[in-house]
């Protein structure tokens, strides 16, 4: 896997947070849609952005955290989906590109175990982060573009 280093900007999101079980990540998707519908933001507009401050795989299910962000010009108007503002921080990442299913993001756990102990690097703190390069219906599980970002000092 090729690994950049890239200077991530300061990015103004609309976030969507998720507490509690993964499995709710379809609803708490969903909502996040239903969102974007209402605000006339179809797929294309704007980054779609996951940031995941603990791993599914090691996190107690009721501790699990996500949000699920798409960046947005100007803060968000109060809404019933709970949509809120939020800055993603600027600075150095590791991106790695994954293509394929989103459902197991395998360049994720290896960047972070494999790639971070041999490259000298330290991690700074944000946690790992997605964006989905291609989203919308007519995307096929093939052809998803997922670039993965480990935040660095």
């Amino acid at each position: 896997m090729q690994v950049d280093i890239v200077d991530f900007p300061e990015t103004l999101v609309a976030a969507l947070e998720q507490r509690g079980p993964e499995h709710l990540t379809y609803t708490t998707t969903k909502k996040f849609i239903e969102w974007r519908q209402a605000n006339g933001l179809r797929p294309g507009a704007g980054n779609t952005y996951g940031v995941h401050y603990t791993d599914p795989a090691t996190t107690p299910p009721e501790d699990y955290r996500l949000d699920i962000c798409l960046s947005v010009a100007e803060p968000v108007a109060p809404n019933p989906q709970g949509v809120i503002t939020k800055t993603m921080p600027a600075g150095r990442c590791a991106r790695v590109r994954h293509i394929g299913s989103r459902h197991n993001i395998h360049p994720a756990d290896w960047i972070y175990r494999e790639w971070l102990p041999k490259s000298g690097e330290e991690l700074r703190d944000y946690p790992i982060f997605f964006h989905y390069v291609n989203v919308g219906p007519d995307v096929k599980e093939h052809e998803m573009i997922t670039d993965v970002y480990l935040p660095l000092k």
